[in-house]
């Protein structure tokens, strides 16, 4: 059997990565340190599976207006910087590469979790709910941002990334995917704004330039990674007009192509791989694929989309989590663990830290 390309090493922004697989950002919902910040036992987690390519951390929030979630870690205090510090430790001492991915909710998040009324473009609600401790309740009507605060907020992201390299991170990535703030400026339902932040597809692209831009100013553009998923219709954003998303994303990725970023991460939606094919085909440096696979997890059979081109990078969600020495099993077609949706969100080691290896499975 020939070993597939995706196991052959590569070079990310200077850095050299074991093999091409990715682990992708993923929630998990248990910064129940100071603050949000993380805990040792999160430092155990990511160490764990340091034998990828490269780890993307769960979202994280550049500030505290920034929390969607309970118990996910920010990266806006000193308190934060120093308990991530240990996080990246326990990865480079692995001989992994690790990026901190920044995740700012906007209208997805609730007084409950932070004190305060959520931001967004326009004052438009998602349809839907957030979980809180204190259960599930709407979302509410975020308030709009003004001029002065967008160019604040893209401060923040700034502050942030630096923040992220100061912890010890070889790189950030933007979380412009999902139905997140960068994403509600990018789609027409959720962006009603008349201003230069809103309208076309030119002036919605602004928000996700201008702070790709300011990061990239800040820390280097061979640090910076940005995460898109253009037509994904979660926390309620509309992206059905398919030629204004194939034009939408088209302006976006021009945009951001001259920058030289470290990569380009798309989360594959349903019945989007044209435009998979076309903005990887745009895109001068590295382009990682995180796959629609249906409600099956991504698995071995996706490992020929590297070796095929239309990935450089492969993203694996879901058997991450419960296979923490991923590579290996996937270099030997299985067997693999099953993830426990159960034990996705919060909670303590059970579902987090607790899956075995092949190693210790044989043992």
């Amino acid at each position: 059997m020939t070993m597939s390309k995706a196991f052959d090493p590569y070079q990310l922004g200077g850095k050299h990565l074991a093999n091409r697989l990715v682990m992708a950002p993923m929630t998990r919902s248990r910064a129940y340190g100071p603050g949000q910040s993380p805990m040792p036992l999160m430092a155990d987690y990511y160490a764990q599976r340091a034998s990828a390519g490269l780890i993307v951390t769960e979202g994280t929030q550049p500030s505290r207006i920034g929390q969607g979630y309970p118990d996910t870690p920010g990266i806006h205090t000193a308190e934060q910087v120093a308990a991530w510090r240990k996080v990246t430790d326990a990865v480079h001492a692995q001989g992994g590469v690790i990026y901190l991915q920044i995740m700012h909710t906007g209208r997805v998040g609730h007084p409950a979790l932070t004190g305060l009324q959520p931001v967004a473009p326009s004052a438009v609600a998602a349809a839907g709910q957030v979980y809180t401790h204190e259960g599930p309740q709407d979302f509410v009507t975020p308030r709009e941002l003004t001029d002065a605060e967008i160019r604040a907020t893209i401060a923040e992201y700034a502050t942030a990334a630096r923040n992220a390299i100061e912890a010890g991170f070889d790189g950030v990535e933007l979380h412009g995917a999902n139905g997140y703030l960068i994403h509600q400026f990018l789609a027409p339902n959720s962006n009603r704004r008349t201003d230069t932040w809103g309208g076309s597809p030119e002036k919605r692209i602004r928000f996700a330039v201008e702070t790709t831009k300011a990061v990239a100013a800040a820390i280097g553009a061979d640090k910076v990674g940005f995460r898109l998923s253009p037509g994904n219709p979660y926390n309620d954003i509309d992206e059905s007009d398919t030629a204004d998303t194939a034009a939408t994303y088209t302006a976006l990725v021009e945009a951001l192509a001259p920058l030289n970023l470290a990569y380009l991460h798309q989360l594959e939606a349903p019945g989007v791989r044209d435009l998979v094919l076309r903005l990887r085909k745009a895109w001068p440096t590295t382009f990682i694929l995180n796959p629609f696979t249906g409600q099956e997890p991504t698995g071995p059979a996706e490992l020929e989309l590297v070796e095929n081109g239309t990935a450089d990078l492969l993203a694996y969600g879901a058997l991450f989590l419960a296979n923490p020495d991923l590579p290996t099993r996937l270099a030997q077609g299985g067997p693999f663990n099953s993830p426990d949706p159960a034990t996705f969100y919060g909670g303590g080691e059970q579902g987090y830290t607790d899956f075995p290896t092949l190693d210790e499975a044989r043992a």
